[in-house]
């Protein structure tokens, strides 16, 4: 019987569950998840293919568009929460808010970015996605029904 992911029920094979908290930190920092010991990016936001230390392989990841919905999210909150701190106790003109919180919206989006990206591999391989846990991502074709209309 196929489940969800493409496993099957009767696999008694079972992997070592990997440490998500660990391997969400460790792409926080920009780490491998795996061994923490080689670089996760080899630029700003573009991934190695593999890890240099330990070989994993990091090019199947799907990060997609997830991180810039997180710290579209995050900086949201931050910058909003700012200007309503901030509007309560000092009078500004409009423009004086846009020269305040349109800097400060784009550097810490900038900012973050790489590092919310690098947590979202490192949940992906945590929870085995996207190739991480050694399946294929093609989908699997049920086999042709055999007509037997004799």
């Amino acid at each position: 019987m196929l489940e969800f992911g493409g496993k099957t029920a009767h696999d008694t094979h079972q992997e070592a569950p990997r440490n998500t908290g660990r391997a969400v930190k460790r792409g926080l920092l920009g780490r491998c998840p795996n061994c923490a010991e080689g670089k996760l990016f080899r630029s700003y936001l573009k991934p190695v293919d593999a890890c240099p230390a330990c070989g994993e392989e990091m090019a199947h990841h799907r990060a997609d568009d997830f991180p810039a919905y997180l710290a579209i999210f995050i900086v949201g909150h931050i910058v909003v929460a700012g200007f309503m701190a901030t509007d309560t106790w000092l009078v500004l003109e409009s423009w004086q808010h846009l020269m305040i919180w349109i800097p400060i919206t784009v550097i810490l989006t900038l900012a973050m970015l790489p590092s919310i990206k690098g947590a979202v591999i490192g949940l992906q391989w945590a929870l085995r996605m996207h190739g991480f846990g050694g399946e294929s991502e093609e989908p699997m074709l049920a086999a042709p029904a055999h007509e037997d209309a004799r």
